[in-house]
């Protein structure tokens, strides 16, 4: 064999395996917990809203990519994309909410709609709801009366 041929046979190799070891990388790659991560913010999840309903460039600028601890009141919980769930906190408007996405919920999970709960999670912006991803949750209270 050429040596031309077996240096580019081995440079193949050597990207056929750090292809099959980046794919074993990010197909084991875990959500990141955050109950146990000191929020960079904590807030009401009307007073989130309201930072990015009156000034969206500065809010994101300040919240986003930071871990929040919102607190509020449960909305709705509905199921998400690929097995997650999605919490919304109400926040005194009728425009959006304050939605947290969970990967999943703690096992003997007492979320339910119109609790007061404490949520902490990563902030991803704004589209019409503030969007929290990651989600834990730290706090949950007995229904609001």
């Amino acid at each position: 064999m050429k040596p031309v041929y077996r240096i580019a046979l081995i440079i193949v190799f050597f990207l056929a395996l750090a292809g099959i070891l980046a794919g074993i990388y990010l197909f084991e790659l875990q959500h990141k917990d955050l109950s146990k991560v000191k929020p960079d913010f904590k807030m009401s999840a009307e007073e989130l809203y309201k930072a990015f309903e009156t000034d969206e460039a500065l809010a994101s600028s300040k919240y986003v990519e930071k871990v929040i601890e919102v607190s509020g009141t449960i909305e709705s919980i509905k199921p998400g994309e690929e097995n997650s769930v999605n919490v919304s906190l109400k926040t005194g408007s009728a425009m959006g909410s304050v939605i947290c996405t969970f990967q999943k919920l703690p096992s003997g999970n007492q979320l339910k709609e119109g609790q007061n709960a404490v949520i902490r999670g990563e902030c991803s912006g704004y589209l019409t709801d503030v969007l929290l991803n990651d989600c834990s949750a730290v706090e949950v209270r007995s229904a609001a009366h």
